[in-house]
């Protein structure tokens, strides 16, 4: 898990935009404009966790991704995660704020996949809009979503 989480959000860290709660209760990777996750990484990982039926369906999950990336400059939102003992005291909602804030600054938008449909309100009640589903033979869906600049 923690390659997976290094090779999806990673570079946040390079770039100054882990954002943290105290403690480490809460976490949101964001990559900056023009940042990537670590595909080669992520091809890697894939390779040795799953199997080959598996990997097929993975490969057009994240082709599907790759097609729903806004082309104009954006925040991309890989991770965010609260500790369960701390789910519903707002954190999330902290991080995403601040984050956002910053989107709104630079006059950009933010873009994410929910892979959670239980999440999708969260993202909504922050402005993001769905955009599509990704979804392939065995897999769960993945939602696309978009917030445009405020």
């Amino acid at each position: 898990m923690t390659q997976f989480i290094k090779a999806c959000g990673g570079r946040a860290f390079e770039h100054g935009t882990a954002y943290v709660t105290g403690e480490t209760r809460a976490a949101a990777l964001w990559l900056p404009p023009g940042v990537q996750q670590d595909e080669d990484a992520l091809d890697a990982i894939m390779a040795l966790s799953l199997r080959p039926e598996i990997s097929e369906h993975m490969a057009h999950l994240r082709q599907g991704m790759a097609e729903h990336h806004p082309s104009e400059p954006h925040w991309y939102l890989p991770l965010i995660a609260v500790d369960p003992n701390w789910a519903g005291q707002g954190l999330g909602t902290l991080l995403m704020k601040y984050a956002l804030q910053r989107c709104d600054e630079q006059g950009l938008a933010a873009y994410l996949e929910s892979s959670n449909p239980e999440n999708i309100p969260f993202y909504q009640r922050h402005g993001f809009k769905i955009i599509g589903e990704i979804q392939h033979g065995c897999s769960p869906p993945l939602t696309p979503m978009l917030r445009k600049t405020r």
